[in-house]
């Protein structure tokens, strides 16, 4: 069963992203918006982690990237800039979803 993970606070501020990366399985993907966003950028703690997640999918919403001033070209390799439509399409495409708050 696949699972869409939904991390919507500050890895800076809130643990949720770190608790979702201890239970995402591989053939999953998770989808960092509003302020989770910052767990997408290069240069910072959560790169690495991000990075040694095998077979997990990422995906930060870029609205939310743009609502906070935040490029483009800031977001780490391997995570794919979605828009709204593809954050639908990612809760149908997958069995579950599970949203870390």
């Amino acid at each position: 069963m696949s699972e869409l993970h939904t991390v919507n606070k500050s890895p800076f501020e809130k643990n949720s992203f770190d608790s979702c990366l201890g239970h995402v399985l591989e053939g999953s993907a998770v989808l960092l918006y509003e302020d989770g966003v910052y767990a997408a950028l290069k240069g910072t703690a959560t790169e690495g982690k991000v990075k040694a997640a095998q077979g997990v999918k990422f995906y930060a919403l870029g609205p939310d990237l743009k609502a906070r001033g935040l490029a483009q070209d800031r977001v780490s390799d391997g995570i794919e800039i979605i828009d709204y439509a593809g954050f639908v399409d990612l809760a149908t495409e997958h069995d579950k979803v599970v949203a870390w708050v």
